[in-house]
């Protein structure tokens, strides 16, 4: 996107005041979305963003700014901004050295998605619209969305840092109504991955459509949530959300740094069961948080966070790590070149066990299964947790017996770390998902196998 030498000169102008480190993130998105509803394609987007960030930190001190103007007089007039904000002082000329990252792609693209005629992506829609509404006339209300993105960045700074990545997102996801007796229940279901077209050579809408439409019609017979504490069993890939959430983000290091993290000052310490390994991986190819480096350039990494129940590090950025002494874990992320970067999960899953489901679930007398989890809140400094579950059922007598309509789940998660008592062999990876986090959203994957929590969690049901 930017010529070496032009990248030399904004740089050498963001540093001219004296910076301790200055750096360029430019990037070039294009999109395009379809939404159906009630039948009708109620929407078709397209858009295209491109623009740079400038970053300049003097001690402790950081500018920012950015413009959608990468001629270089628009960079330089950015990089001089940025350099002001950041108080820095002094004169002189700055070269930079720049060495490119060789970072490997966690995935090919086969079939880009702006090559596809937009009509095809209509046709997977109605499709789909079809497959739920033909599982019953309980059916009453389909909404299907089709999206697709291409993120092209380049990063450079005055480490020598000089990198570039390609990042290709495809995502179709489908909600379904069913209505009876008992009134209206939603089922959904979405798949999203880094990859091109090629994303429905593996997955057929159809099939989406139809367990979505199925999960809603389950739900009209669903009793009452039980309410108070009972012992949980978590499904493979759709519990992943509550790791995110419960402890990820309290392991990231900004928040440790801020005192703002029930794990601050607990590394080498025991914080979970010895059956918890807890991973954060950019770089699993096709997931939706992969890529090949991070927006401060640093290559992607796999990173255990806890291993075997001991906590042995937390998620670096680039500006946390130099204050550290350390390197960056390739989590330095941000929402756009409009925003700075920030200590960001990619991926983050707890590792697979010995035990079978089978073996899980015939050896609980009684609580809840939880299929699927929803939205949530968590307040990182305490770890307590508020989460909805979008898909649960009763276990009595070490059987999944009748469906439960939604409620909420409600834990601590050091206490969830320390209650897990099995962990199956089941491991999956869930949907696709947006990270909230200081007004910002990148994507994020998660993933578990079947696992059980022997204590600790409360039910939220409506049942008396």
């Amino acid at each position: 996107m930017l010529e070496e030498s032009t990248i030399q000169r904004v740089l050498a102008a963001a540093a001219s005041r004296g910076a301790d480190f200055a750096e360029i993130f430019a990037e070039e998105k294009r999109s395009s979305s379809a939404l159906l509803d009630d039948g009708r394609i109620e929407e078709l987007t397209s858009g295209r963003d491109r623009g740079a960030g400038i970053r300049v930190v003097v001690g402790e001190s950081t500018g920012f700014a950015h413009t959608s103007d990468l001629s270089e007089a628009g960079l330089i007039a950015a990089a001089e901004t940025a350099a002001s904000a950041a108080r820095g002082s002094g004169t002189g000329t700055t070269i930079v050295d720049l060495d490119r990252v060789n970072a490997q792609r966690p995935n090919l693209v086969r079939i880009m998605p702006g090559d596809v005629p937009k009509a095809k992506k209509v046709e997977l829609l109605l499709m789909a619209n079809e497959m739920a509404r033909a599982e019953g006339a309980a059916i009453t209300q389909v909404s299907a969305r089709y999206a697709d993105s291409h993120r092209r960045i380049l990063v450079a700074n005055t480490d020598g840092t000089l990198g570039t990545d390609e990042q290709v997102k495809t995502l179709f996801s489908i909600s379904a109504v069913a209505s009876g007796d008992t009134g209206m229940q939603t089922g959904r279901e979405s798949i999203g991955r880094t990859v091109g077209f090629e994303l429905f050579d593996t997955y057929e809408v159809g099939d989406l459509a139809r367990t979505a439409a199925q999960r809603a019609i389950t739900k009209l017979a669903a009793r009452p949530a039980p309410s108070g504490e009972m012992t949980v069993v978590i499904g493979p890939g759709g519990g992943g959300v509550m790791f995110h959430e419960a402890c990820g983000h309290g392991l990231e290091a900004d928040l440790v740094g801020k005192g703002a993290s029930v794990f601050a000052g607990r590394l080498g310490e025991q914080v979970a069961s010895s059956l918890v390994t807890l991973v954060d991986d950019g770089t699993m190819g096709g997931e939706w948080g992969c890529f090949a480096i991070d927006d401060e350039g640093r290559p992607a990494q796999r990173n255990v966070l806890i291993q075997d129940g001991i906590l042995v590090d937390y998620m670096w950025d680039g500006l946390r790590a130099r204050a550290e002494g350390r390197a960056s874990s390739g989590n330095g992320r941000r929402q756009s070149y409009q925003h700075l970067p920030m200590v960001r999960m990619t991926n983050t899953y707890l590792l697979g066990g010995t035990s079978t489901p089978d073996q899980i679930l015939s050896d609980t007398e009684s609580g809840v299964y939880i299929s699927h989890l929803g939205g949530g809140q968590v307040n990182t400094a305490t770890g307590d947790f508020v989460f909805g579950m979008t898909e649960a059922y009763l276990i009595e007598g070490g059987r999944i017996t009748e469906p439960l309509r939604e409620g909420n789940l409600i834990g601590n998660g050091p206490g969830v770390l320390t209650s897990i008592d099995a962990v199956g062999n089941d491991f999956a990876m869930g949907g696709p998902g947006t990270c909230g986090k200081d007004g910002q959203g990148v994507p994020v994957g998660d993933g578990v196998p079947t696992l059980r929590v022997a204590s600790g969690l409360t039910i939220g049901g409506t049942a008396a």
